[in-house]
């Protein structure tokens, strides 16, 4: 399996790497792409920024290792994951997570799993910065851990 895992700053190119992905991926039959964005939340607080902090290199391993289940799970040729920190305002993608299989179901599998995954188990800080000053660290969600535990099963 081709896999790339980057953790950066800048704005991606879905495009650009949608077409770097085929490049890799062999006789592939499906390509899934989940792209996730800031959401400015509700209209009586909403929200100016999301922070995302990390941890440099424990942070591509873990997703690497994440994407490395999913293909162990599900025959996918290619991979690419790509994760953003810093300031980022509503509507600015934060994650795109491209996957490559012979067959739909894999790749829509894979794909799922791995942000089921990645929202759970990727060491990522967020913290919102509201419209009027206020900041609150963003609190793990039991709806993600029950996503998450659904592949246990």
């Amino acid at each position: 399996m081709w896999l790339k895992v980057t953790v950066q700053e800048e704005a991606f190119d879905l495009q650009h790497e949608e077409q770097r992905l085929l490049q890799q991926a062999g006789d592939a039959g499906a390509l899934v792409a989940f792209q996730g964005m800031v959401r400015a939340h509700d209209q009586q607080h909403p929200l100016a920024a999301l922070h995302l902090e990390h941890y440099p290199g424990m942070t591509e391993a873990e997703i690497e290792r994440i994407a490395h289940q999913a293909a162990e799970r599900w025959p996918v040729s290619a991979c690419r994951v790509i994760h953003r920190v810093g300031r980022l305002t509503p509507g600015a993608g934060i994650v795109l997570v491209l996957v490559a299989s012979a067959h739909r179901r894999a790749a829509f599998a894979a794909c799922e799993y791995l942000m089921d995954f990645l929202k759970t188990e990727a060491p990522f800080w967020k913290r919102e910065e509201f419209a009027d000053g206020s900041h609150s660290w963003v609190a793990a969600k039991s709806s993600d851990d029950a996503a998450r535990e659904r592949w246990q099963a």
